[in-house]
């Protein structure tokens, strides 16, 4: 029996506030000492309420219209009770019953489309580290604004989970709503998955994996929680709906605890909080804050920028804003330096908030076309742009510091090539390329590329050089 994998993600995204949904503390604890960043709000002193972060819904609305969502004129808060070691409330202030944003739908990259049931503003929990014989609490994150994104099971394989994270993960950083630092755990993805026959009508008992924070890791899960539904299945053993946890070095989950259901949760109104009512010219306005998405970057560069190209630039969003700069014409040629050099050059993210000048990035591409430089010479030129010492003197300018500007003239090429073919070494290689040996040209133009210091371009040389034997 086949067995059709379904598939629904809740992705946690920290919203990137100044300061906590519900207090005046520093939202940004990168770096910073364990409970460092807390308050007498979020450690729960008794007689502390919350006030609400007005740039978290700003925000919300932001994401919510990422999502090709509907904005909720009206939501409010809830209480969600359970008790655990980093939730010093007792309960997750959150928003079960009326959250801010309605459905909309994410459109991964292949066309397809997974349909989002709804977004929710939430304080986000503690941090639990585990060793042997104890745990550390650190509050530091402790109401920390964010909100849990609900997709439908409109899901069905590992690929487009991934894929579905990682669009979700363009469209926070685009929309500039989170710092989308999955070490950090800026965003993190809980997986639910179940099987069932393909020919049922029925979804099968759900399993959810908890706080993945990458998309490979989500990918991985999903193999392994697919592989491991379909062997107690065909064994006929029933699915147990629980919480699972995934290990990455061993590339399994094992089982937590058992799933909770809402009425768990003994949800109820947040009596310290008012709802929030929201005016359509507010969203609307809000709403218009939106940047450019993805999607319209790939309509805009389709067939100008190759698709594989664009979607490793689509990861980072300076190489993506930078295009806005570089004249059309270069868009191919300065899009492949970013992925197949500079990308490949650099191990810091810090070099992608100090681009070169479009002024240099056109001049490098104009130069490179016309043939003065090399396709090894271009990536040099590219390469030291980024140097400090030599910023800002122009793509030009450091070519012929170095060297690099190839002969172009055709009168001044012909000459050396007249000294190459006068040379006895060289005597052996022409008659085997008058014989019909296509390949001794490479030689050839390897020594008039000697004889000219590298300056001659190997384009023309070889015009000349065919010519010459003909």
């Amino acid at each position: 029996m086949k067995y059709l994998p379904t598939i629904g993600i809740e992705c946690h995204v920290q919203l990137a506030t100044k300061t906590k949904l519900f207090s005046e503390v520093d939202n940004d604890a990168r770096g910073k000492e364990p409970n460092s960043c807390v308050s007498p709000v979020d450690y729960a002193l008794p007689g502390m309420l919350p006030r609400l972060n007005g740039e978290a819904i700003r925000l919300a609305i932001l994401a919510g219209r990422a999502m090709n969502c509907k904005i909720n004129s009206h939501s409010r808060f809830d209480r969600k009770h359970y008790f655990y070691p980093d939730s010093p409330k007792g309960y997750q202030i959150t928003q079960f019953y009326e959250p801010i944003i309605g459905e909309g739908f994410v459109e991964l990259p292949s066309g397809t489309k997974i349909r989002i049931e709804h977004a929710h503003l939430e304080g986000d929990a503690g941090k639990l580290t585990h060793f042997d014989t104890y745990s550390l609490v650190d509050l530091n994150r402790v109401d920390t604004p964010l909100i849990e994104i609900v997709s439908m099971p409109d899901i069905h394989s590992a690929k487009d989970a991934h894929d579905y994270c990682k669009e979700l993960w363009r469209l926070m950083i685009f929309a500039g709503v989170s710092y989308g630092d999955l070490y950090n755990g800026n965003m993190r993805f809980d997986v639910n998955i179940s099987l069932a026959p393909e020919t049922s009508k029925e979804l099968g008992t759900r399993a959810e994996i908890k706080n993945l924070n990458s998309f490979r890791s989500v990918e991985r899960a999903v193999e392994y929680e697919i592989t491991r539904q379909t062997k107690l299945l065909e064994k006929g053993e029933k699915i147990i709906q629980e919480t699972r946890g995934w290990n990455d070095a061993s590339g399994k989950t094992t089982a937590q605890r058992s799933k909770e259901e809402a009425k768990d949760y003994r949800y109820m109104p947040e009596p310290d909080l008012p709802p929030i009512n929201l005016s359509a010219d507010f969203i609307d306005t809000e709403s218009a804050k939106l940047p450019p998405m993805p999607k319209d970057y790939r309509d805009k560069f389709h067939g100008i920028i190759a698709d594989d190209i664009l979607e490793i630039m689509l990861d980072y969003p300076q190489l993506i804003n930078k295009t806005n700069e570089i004249d059309q014409k270069h868009l191919k040629s300065i899009s492949n330096l970013f992925v197949s050099v500079l990308l490949a050059e650099e191990k810091s993210a810090e070099f992608l908030n100090d681009l070169p000048s479009a002024k240099d990035l056109n001049e490098l591409a104009e130069m490179n076309e016309k043939k003065e430089l090399s396709s090894t010479a271009t990536k040099e030129v590219f390469l030291r742009l980024f140097d400090p010492q030599m910023k800002n003197r122009g793509a030009k300018n450091i070519a012929k510091e170095l060297g690099l500007i190839q002969e172009n003239d055709l009168g001044a090429l012909e000459k050396i090539v007249d000294i190459v073919l006068a040379k006895p070494e060289t005597k052996k290689a022409q008659d085997d390329y008058k014989n019909g040996e296509q390949k001794v040209i490479g030689f050839l133009v390897g020594q008039v590329m000697k004889e000219s210091k590298g300056k001659a371009n190997p384009s023309a040389v070889q015009d000349i050089l065919k010519k010459k034997l003909a």
